[in-house]
């Protein structure tokens, strides 16, 4: 059966893992949350006192740096292992939040990432989520995805969903870092987040998790049929 690559794009709490695992399981596919690793990269920094803004620093720091997702005993999905440490609850917190688009902005770092990503995608089958997958990662994916949403629905998303976490935030606070965030991530030298022609645009302000599901997958069915 034909397999392709799977590309969305978009700002912060736009839902894009949600609609990326909803995808991979339905059709069998790799689910890859290439911010994930941006967070574990940041993560092993601060733990090991390597200062963000120190560019040599953080290179040399990334010869330690090993990261594999596994699949998860308790539910169906991949998690995030840092040199064999399952990190996925810890890069969640809201100071790797404010410190991930920082590292991120780093071209070693991003020059490693997307190495593992690429070979992750060499046989297709992949749905992955990020900010340049699109445009550097898989500039060739036979389907891109750009999602976006208002910023006061995002915000309240994102929350919603770290007091469910058990987290210690204020609205404020998470409505600030989204902003920040996706300020720093649009304007970066090194593979900024855009929209081009070649993106399907997935607004879900004002519609469900299912709406833009069955939104999606006819754009796949019209690929593989």
């Amino acid at each position: 059966m034909k397999k392709i690559n799977i590309a969305i794009d978009g700002y912060s709490s736009c839902g894009k893992g949600t609609l990326a695992k909803q995808m991979a399981q339905s059709l069998g596919y790799l689910f890859v949350d290439s911010g994930a690793m941006y967070r574990a990269v940041t993560l092993y920094l601060l733990e090991n006192i390597i200062e963000i803004s120190d560019e040599i620093a953080v290179s040399k720091a990334l010869e330690n740096i090993q990261l594999e997702f596994h699949p998860s005993k308790e539910n169906n999905r991949f998690e995030i292992h840092l040199n064999g440490r399952n990190v996925e609850s810890l890069i969640r917190e809201i100071h790797i939040a404010n410190k991930v688009s920082f590292v991120a902005k780093i071209s070693a770092v991003r020059k490693k990432l997307v190495e593992i990503q690429q070979q992750i995608g060499e046989h297709k089958g992949v749905v992955m989520d990020g900010r340049d997958i699109g445009t550097v990662v898989y500039p060739d994916a036979e389907l891109k995805i750009f999602m976006t949403a208002s910023n006061e629905v995002r915000a309240q998303r994102r929350f919603n969903e770290m007091i469910a976490a058990g987290k210690n935030v204020t609205l404020e606070e998470v409505s600030a870092n989204l902003i920040e965030r996706d300020t720093i991530d649009s304007s970066r030298d090194d593979s900024p987040l855009t929209l081009n022609e070649s993106y399907h645009l997935l607004d879900n302000s004002n519609i469900t998790p299912n709406q833009q599901f069955e939104l999606a997958m006819s754009w796949v069915n019209e690929l593989l049929d």
